[in-house]
């Protein structure tokens, strides 16, 4: 702060005080023509040196105008009435505690919000203040000022109640009038998403770093939900980070008390501010009971001999599937099996993939249905006994059964998307349907666009998330009662008491007698050096044009909407018609860089049973060996790794 402390306190610094006059702005330390306007603070009084003295309770910015014609004086010129003057400022006062700060690096948003090493986030104060205060300004005061609500919620992890109490001060001083938060903090993804456009906020902050592991020694994120619940634009978020760039100050109420968030109720603070602590289950419950038909689940469940497990992972989802699963549907607590949310998830990594959620894939040999959910909710994995349900073909197959098996696409489909890496399985369920069909880049808030427009029911990707306009965020309860609703369609003539007639991987294979099957595989290279993978990509650009037998381009993507272009979204390697590789760095980690290779061999349709079990029903790893290997080839992914093989494979 500038000037020298004294006795009674320190000199203000210019940014800390402005006086909106009549001539314009005249502030900080002495007026804009100079004189005898220095202001002189202590926490308890502003002090005129002329003289004139008013008690305070705090720093502050006073927004005042006067009647007086200052003539570009003195801001304290002698001529003043000390009485005019006291009751401009007494009803003008703002009181917002106004910090100054400077940039951060390191605060873009990637493909789904804000994510950092969660000690690094301790490490330094102002990186949530810095962000925050960039969103609001993104928002803009006008915006804010027409409708000043805010959700807040997150997925639980260590550090998220140490945020909200950020978020709550700096939301009241930046001119919201009521801040609804779930209980304890908690909100999964969906859930928020849900909540949003319910009670008509603004907007929506959620405290998740998603399917990475949470802790003191994992990660920490943000991201910000629009109105309707989608996630931000990625016009919102090149604005919030260009905020997060030149931010020189932000707005916190330092006086506020800390707000008890463990019971749902409603804390007034102040005349104009309140903060609603609200059950993060019932408005999500509520919303899935008018999307899936549960009376029609819970009498499946109880008459069908039909073993299952829900495994949370212990992240957010826990308590929504014990309200769902065993309340609401009549399992027992026995399908349900790490459903404790805890803040460093167990010490787990959330992720619902083959790797991390071994403990249940382990027990599917004696269970008929399985499936898993990530740190924030968002994400989806489905098992069958011993088998695996890839998120390529889960969304093809439930696009395909969705106006049969569930109330809420009843009318059908108006259209159906997927991310550019995702299998073009559903690409086909579309065309047998006569629907549109939208290719994006990886990134849930690509779908939010198409979703708004009317244009699309559905929507997934190949890395566990599938949604539909029920909400504008992926959502993986959702995905485990679409497979719930089709496991009970297709098993609807089966006799109470009985076993399943028809199982998990019966219901896929027929989808691929039907349509063919699209053999897929994802390798993920983790926490490679950024330098070493972004010359990899560089190398592989450097092929382009340079082969005969297969084509390698870069996709890019226009919005057919707003007409939004976002390029550099991945490399594609088309091996004639039915195969091809694609390379990606993934934007969700929060040190280093992932690599993520994704491998695609198209079988179709057989004409008879005999030639059908041998090309739709090979292994995976068999039927991709050849294009593993030319992906090895082009981009000599294990000399610029240093990795002998991938450190995850779905």
């Amino acid at each position: 702060m500038d000037g020298s402390e004294s006795e009674s306190g320190w000199w203000i610094e210019k940014k800390w005080l402005e006086m909106e006059l009549k001539v314009g702005f005249v502030s900080g330390i002495g007026c804009r023509n100079g004189g005898g306007g220095e202001l002189r603070c202590d926490l308890k009084c502003v002090r005129f040196v002329c003289g004139m003295e008013w008690k305070l309770t705090r720093k502050f910015r006073v927004n005042t105008q006067t009647r007086t014609q200052w003539n570009g004086m003195s801001c304290c010129s002698e001529s003043i009435q000390r009485s005019e003057l006291k009751e401009s400022v007494v009803q003008c006062l703002d009181l917002r505690d106004e910090i100054e700060t400077t940039p951060i690096d390191g605060q873009k948003t990637g493909t789904s919000g804000l994510r950092k090493r969660t000690m690094d986030v301790i490490n330094e104060p102002r990186f949530v203040p810095n962000w925050i205060q960039s969103l609001f300004n993104a928002l803009g005061h006008e915006s804010i000022h027409k409708n000043p609500v805010l959700v807040v919620g997150g997925d639980g992890r260590f550090y998220n109640e140490r945020a909200i109490q950020i978020i709550l001060r700096m939301a009241k001083s930046n001119g919201f009038h009521k801040v609804i938060v779930g209980r304890n903090g908690i909100l999964s993804t969906p859930a928020a998403s849900a909540l949003i456009p319910s009670v008509g906020a603004l907007g929506g902050i959620i405290l998740t770093a998603s399917h990475n592991p949470a802790g003191i020694h994992g990660d920490w994120g943000i991201k910000y939900n629009t109105e309707s619940g989608a996630p931000a634009t990625e016009t919102l978020t090149d604005r919030i980070y260009e905020h997060t760039r030149t931010i020189e100050r932000y707005y916190m109420d330092n006086t506020m008390k800390y707000v008890d968030l463990d019971e749902a109720c409603e804390v007034r603070i102040g005349d104009k501010f309140a903060v609603q602590v609200v059950d993060p289950v019932d408005n999500y419950v509520k919303m899935l009971e008018e999307v899936f038909d549960f009376e029609r689940l819970k009498m499946f469940l109880r008459e069908c001999e039909m073993k299952m497990c829900f495994d949370g992972m212990h992240a957010v989802t826990g308590e929504y599937a014990r309200r769902i699963f065993v309340e609401r549907l009549g399992l027992s607590t026995e399908s349900l099996m790490n459903c404790t949310s805890r803040e460093d998830f167990g010490g787990q990594h959330p992720d619902p993939n083959l790797t991390y959620a071994k403990e249940l894939v382990s027990r599917m040999g004696e269970l008929d249905f399985g499936a898993a959910s990530d740190g924030d909710g968002d994400r989806n994995m489905i098992l069958g006994r011993n088998f695996f349900v890839s998120p390529s073909d889960s969304i093809a197959v439930i696009a395909d059964h969705a106006q049969q098996c569930v109330p809420f696409f009843k009318n059908g489909l108006r259209g159906v998307a997927r991310s550019m890496p995702t299998s073009r399985a559903l690409d086909r369920v579309a065309a047998a349907q006569g629907i549109a069909l939208y290719e994006t880049p990886t990134g849930w808030k690509f779908f939010g666009n198409l979703m708004d427009a009317g244009l699309i029911s559905l929507c997934g990707e190949e890395s566990f998330g599938s949604g539909s306009t029920h909400v504008g965020e992926k959502d993986g309860l959702w995905a485990v009662l679409m497979w719930l609703s089709i496991i009970a369609y297709r098993n609807r003539h089966v006799q109470s008491g009985g076993s399943l007639g028809v199982s998990v991987q019966e219901i896929v294979e027929s989808h691929w007698m039907r349509y063919g099957r699209d053999y897929y595989a994802r390798h993920d290279y983790e926490q490679v050096s950024l330098e070493s993978a972004q010359e990899m990509m560089q190398h592989l650009r450097d092929q382009i044009g340079k082969h005969r037998d297969y084509v390698i381009s870069e996709f890019s993507y226009t919005d057919p909407i707003d007409q939004s272009v976002v390029s550099n979204q991945g490399l594609c390697v088309a091996v004639g018609e039915r195969s091809r590789i694609v390379f990606r760095l993934s934007g969700t980690g929060s040190s280093g860089a992932t690599i993520r290779v994704y491998f695609e061999s198209y079988e179709a349709a057989a004409a008879d049973s005999i030639h059908a079990e041998q090309r739709l029903l090979r292994s995976t790893s068999d039927a991709l060996r050849e294009l593993i290997a030319l992906a090895h080839q082009l981009s000599n992914i294990h000399a610029f790794t240093g990795r002998e093989k991938p450190t995850v494979i779905t």
